[in-house]
């Protein structure tokens, strides 16, 4: 996706990312790709992974520092109506990806449900060259509190690495409500060379790394909206 506070480049960046960019450059290439080369290694993404300290159920977390008011605060207002007595034991809190929606001013909110395997089959949405959009996740958290989760996603075309985005999205405490994080506005490239098939890898972290959802899915950007 282009930066618009860069100057315009002829290449196209990642029209599903908002911070944190990098671009490779962009060559044609006309040989098949096998998986491995659209989509990138493990290597490309590597994570640096900080030791953090022990690990508390909810329950432990409500009953810790009784007498720290600032610390008991804190907690009432990242906890909220969690019910105490029915705080579980699980250290691991448990995060669900919901949906994906796509916000463009002026045109239906197009809302897209995660795939239960977590891989769309075939392109899994069109976007319209030079076009103003936002992406939104709705997502639920169970168990017990998920300390920075984040979002990732690497987007190659004709094999290629075109775009990286990191973006921090908080931490969340149990709640039966879905939450919904939405990403700052972005405009999507546009030009002969901005059309066309990509490939991107999303991940959802926490600060331990635990990876909750990583998806493979393809999208295209074309000269015009999909009719339907």
């Amino acid at each position: 996706m282009v930066d618009e506070t860069k100057p315009d480049e002829a290449k196209p960046n990642d029209p599903t990312s908002s911070t944190a960019h990098e671009t490779d450059g962009e060559g044609p290439l006309s040989r098949q790709q096998s998986e491995a080369s659209i989509y990138g290694t493990e290597e490309d993404e590597e994570e640096l992974r900080i030791q953090l300290g022990p690990k508390f159920s909810l329950r432990e977390h409500l009953e810790k520092d009784q007498d720290d008011e600032s610390l008991r605060k804190w907690k009432e207002q990242l906890l909220g109506n969690v019910d105490v007595t029915s705080a579980g034991e699980s250290l691991e809190p448990e995060v669900k990806i919901l949906s994906l929606t796509i916000l463009s001013p002026g045109r239906p909110d197009v809302e897209l449900a995660i795939p239960e395997e977590g891989h769309p089959k075939g392109s899994w949405f069109t976007l319209k060259e030079g076009s103003a959009y936002r992406l939104r996740f709705s997502f639920t958290v169970g168990n017990n509190i998920v300390s920075g989760l984040k979002y990732t996603n690497t987007v190659w075309k004709t094999g290629l690495k075109v775009d990286s985005t990191k973006e921090m999205l908080g931490t969340y405490s149990p709640q039966q409500e879905p939450y919904r994080h939405e990403m700052p506005e972005e405009t999507t490239p546009s030009g002969f060379l901005a059309r066309g098939s990509y490939a991107a890898r999303t991940k959802f972290l926490d600060d331990d790394n635990k990876c909750y959802l990583q998806m493979n899915y393809t999208f295209d950007i074309q000269k015009d909206w999909p009719s339907n």
